[in-house]
């Protein structure tokens, strides 16, 4: 058997990428500020850039804070939204309904500049393989990350075998482009089929719509799982 590979999932609560690479038997680990929805004993509760630095052969970041970096987000760096957003501190959060417009533009304007900065953190990682989830990026999102960083590769879950519609972009450097599993055939527009794949679009406004936008599909995992780790395991021989 070949020695596995040590492997941390960055920014994961689902546990559903962790459990991919785990089933590979691969020494693999998550890591966020919340805890893994499984209560797994292999998950580390701390900010990720706090354990980069521990001798992993793959990172693979799949839900970093990418709010204020994707294009739908731009729009509230121009005119701030009426609610708080949830990464702002809480003496922020607790004020937003009486600051003033300039004021809570700053702070956007600052999320931004934090978001990025974990984002180049996790790509410049010393680590020798590393995949780095994001949505289609803004221009001034782009403009703050790393000059290195290539086009991403842009998957959708229904290569993967499910019926969903979520672009997902995936900056990758060490490691090749996923490919198709199971490429479904999408949907007419309009259909109520095309309604139910794009449920993730669709969710409403709520506490845990952001566990529904964010959450990776057990298709593309056991791709990754099995693409990436089989070819790092590779070169690892």
């Amino acid at each position: 058997m070949m020695h596995p590979l040590r492997i941390l999932i960055g920014c994961e609560t689902s546990g559903v990428m962790r459990r991919a690479f785990a089933a590979r038997g691969h020494d693999v680990w998550s890591c966020d500020l919340l805890p893994a929805e499984d209560r797994s004993n292999r998950h580390m509760i701390c900010d990720i850039r706090e354990v980069l630095h521990l001798g992993w052969d793959l990172l693979a970041v799949m839900h970093p804070p990418c709010t204020r970096l994707c294009n739908s987000g731009v729009r509230w760096l121009h005119v701030p939204p009426s609610n708080a957003p949830a990464e702002a501190r809480p003496d922020e959060r607790a004020a937003w309904p009486d600051l003033p417009e300039d004021t809570r533009r700053a702070i956007m304007w600052r999320l931004l500049d934090e978001g990025a900065a974990l984002f180049s953190a996790c790509w410049r990682a010393p680590i020798p393989r590393v995949a780095v989830e994001n949505p289609v990026m803004h221009r001034h999102g782009r403009a703050r990350l790393p000059a290195d960083l290539p086009k991403p590769q842009i998957v959708q879950p229904w290569w993967f075998g499910e019926p969903v519609f979520k672009a997902t972009g995936l900056y990758l450097r060490g490691l090749a482009p996923l490919s198709a599993t199971n490429r479904l055939t999408p949907p007419a527009p309009g259909t109520e089929a095309h309604k139910r794949w794009s449920a993730v679009h669709r969710a409403p406004p709520g506490p845990d719509r952001w566990k529904i936008r964010s959450r990776t599909f057990e298709g593309l995992a056991a791709a990754a799982a099995d693409q990436w780790g089989e070819d790092a395991r590779k070169e690892a021989a």
